[in-house]
């Protein structure tokens, strides 16, 4: 079943636990999320970002995850996460898509709250909840290994977060406090404390992005400290692709179906020991 991002973000902050929010661009980890949430039985964000294009339309992606969600007795939000522009949330929106993120992270601030603002009073109108962000990390939804270190002079600032909010009216905030998109090159230093003077600031729900990688311990102080919603992809693509390897040069598998059913199975391990973690702070 589909529910809305408020109800889903209010779920957490009773329960002060995290919300996975995973991004599905390929069927095997769509099936897997599926069936993990089902298994966990807390309510999870399916995502799509406009940076998978490349891999898969939300196009043709969108149509099955509404659906699968729709049939499932699980709860699910269907998020558009970092759309880049007002048309692809559009987009997203008159597929089924029910929540959405609007990055305007790397235009400089004015531009960013104008196209926010817009973004919010086009979904208010059709009952739609708004995920915002503030800050710059590193590294992309693609989980490019490439810059997996953060950058402390990029973290969000309370201040200005706080006024963020109050101009464009978002529901929900990604900020950067110490994790970086792909893999990581290096430990992450994660800043606990400013995550707490984001969420008293801005008074909504902190949004982690690169969500991959960190320790149970991790998610748990970042929960603990005011993430509500944390986003996931690469480690979960990673696992995967970890579950067909071994069968890639096995002489005796030479259907592809083989190796989808494979990652499948990888995909299912991963995503519900992540459910689980966000759930069991």
């Amino acid at each position: 079943m589909i529910i809305g991002l408020d109800e889903a973000l209010a779920f957490a902050e009773n329960k002060n636990i995290g919300l996975a929010a995973i991004n599905t661009p390929f069927f095997e980890g769509l099936l897997a999320t599926i069936e993990a949430t089902e298994r966990v039985g807390v309510p999870v964000i399916l995502q799509f970002a406009q940076v998978h294009e490349p891999i898969v339309s939300i196009e043709d992606m969108g149509p099955a995850m509404v659906e699968l969600a729709k049939r499932s007795e699980a709860p699910f939000v269907l998020h558009i996460d970092h759309g880049a522009d007002i048309d692809y949330i559009r987009t997203g929106l008159d597929i089924g898509f029910n929540s959405a993120m609007i990055d305007g992270s790397t235009h400089d601030y004015d531009t960013n709250v104008a196209m926010t603002r817009e973004v919010v009073e086009m979904a208010t109108e059709r009952g739609i909840k708004v995920e915002g962000e503030i800050g710059v990390m590193t590294g992309n939804e693609n989980g490019d290994p490439s810059q997996g270190v953060a950058d402390s002079t990029l973290y969000t600032d309370p201040e200005v977060a706080a006024e963020f909010v109050r101009a464009t009216g978002v529901d929900c905030l990604a900020a950067s406090f110490g994790t970086v998109h792909g893999v990581y090159r290096q430990k992450p230093e994660l800043d606990y404390a400013l995550i707490a003077e984001l969420r008293r600031a801005t008074g909504v729900p902190i949004v982690m992005h690169g969500g991959s990688g960190l320790s149970k311990q991790e998610y748990h102080e970042c929960i603990r400290h005011g993430v509500r919603k944390i986003n996931y992809y690469t480690y979960l693509a990673k696992a995967a692709y970890d579950a067909v390897l071994p069968l890639v040069d096995d002489p005796g598998i030479i259907l592809f179906s083989d190796l989808a059913v494979a990652a499948r199975t990888g995909a299912l391990s991963n995503a519900a020991e992540f459910i689980e973690t966000c759930a069991a702070v």
